[in-house]
């Protein structure tokens, strides 16, 4: 009689991929402990926001406290930062609605599409240039294109990016969200925005939604709400480009895959991609959310507990990537990305308004 045997190293990396629950309880129990506090300073302090609180104080914990460095905690901590990343952008697609998007979309497509572009394309230019690429270069243009530490937690989910990555895209995005809600109504004003015209540029031009909100409240008039389903209406653009990235990775591993076997690369055929990794489930979860609150199934009275369960789930998701961040990660990367987040910072903010006199919108 023969007993099977098993592969040491397969057998250590089993934990972390598929393990039980209760090897996760104590790092998801730091992760929410620390999302918690996250929560109420970003109450207190909404410019900054429970998800940037919860990076960060993660990171600061894991730095002070060397026991939540260890190995118990790390599986928690990897379920925090991807199934519940993953669950959160679901949740957050309950307050969503398509028709409101089909009702804004006519006035600031263009201005919506254009500053993507602008966002993703000088990301690619300006990171060549600054020696910026990889997932880091991807996340900042995601992250300013789109919608900040979602559209980053969105993509991180698919592209599989290092943590230091993840951290140093969203550090980047925060410093520039808050230059935004400082700069932008006073710049809106002294060039005469109207309140509907202010509302279109914070939701094109400023990344998180809750800096969208500081900034467009701030100006007065209907802007606040303007600006809001703006940027909800800016938050489908996550669609189309995640499921382009998912693809990219997937052709990038399927490629690598068959190097590892010996197999040419020219070998490679999009029909041995799985459609899950083409198209994540996630992101099926958040269309079918977003279609479930336009018909009407999600009661209006939901959305604010929805909203809040949502933020929550994220903060917790990003807390659970500090716990896991090695600062000096973070300072080998030095400061050209931040000044790529910079640039295309300026660039975005430029380009929605100069659409907006092409298309008649200022």
């Amino acid at each position: 009689m023969t007993t099977a045997t098993q592969d040491p190293e397969a057998e250590q990396q089993r934990p972390h991929s598929h393990a039980p629950l209760r090897r996760a309880i104590p790092g998801l129990a730091v992760a929410v402990t620390v999302a918690a506090i996250a929560t109420l300073l970003g109450k207190l302090v909404p410019i900054v926001g429970g998800p940037v609180f919860g990076i960060l104080l993660g990171a600061l914990a894991a730095a002070v406290v060397p026991a939540l460095r260890a190995d118990r905690c790390t599986v928690g901590y990897a379920i925090a930062s991807k199934p519940v990343l993953q669950l959160s952008i679901v949740v957050l697609g309950t307050g969503l609605s398509l028709q409101e998007v089909v009702h804004v979309g006519g006035s600031s497509l263009p201005v919506m599409l254009g500053t993507l572009v602008i966002a993703l394309g000088g990301a690619w230019l300006l990171g060549r240039l600054l020696g910026v690429r990889g997932d880091t270069q991807i996340l900042i243009g995601v992250g300013t294109g789109i919608c900040g530490a979602s559209a980053i937690a969105a993509t991180t989910a698919v592209i599989k990016a290092k943590q230091a990555q993840v951290a140093y895209a969203i550090g980047t995005i925060f410093t520039f969200n808050i230059a935004a809600v400082l700069l932008f109504p006073p710049i809106g004003h002294l060039l005469g925005m109207s309140p509907h015209s202010f509302g279109l540029w914070a939701g094109t031009a400023i990344n998180d939604t809750s800096s969208v909100v500081a900034a467009s409240f701030a100006y007065g008039g209907d802007a606040g709400s303007h600006g809001i389903v703006v940027k909800l209406t800016r938050t489908l653009m996550l669609i189309p480009i995640v499921i382009a990235l998912a693809v990219l990775t997937a052709r990038r591993d399927a490629r690598r895959d068959a190097a590892e076997r010996g197999e040419p690369a020219e070998g490679f055929r999009w029909k041995a991609l799985p459609w899950r990794k083409i198209i994540p489930l996630f992101l099926l979860g958040f269309i079918a959310a977003a279609t479930l609150d336009t018909v009407g199934a999600i009661p209006a009275d939901w959305h604010p507990a929805l909203s809040a369960l949502g933020t929550f789930l994220i903060t917790t998701a990003l807390a659970g990537i500090g716990l896991s961040l090695r600062l000096a990660d973070m300072r080998r990367a030095g400061h050209r990305p931040l000044l790529l987040g910079a640039l295309l910072w300026i660039a975005v903010a430029a380009s929605s308004l100069g659409l907006q006199a092409i298309t008649g919108t200022l």
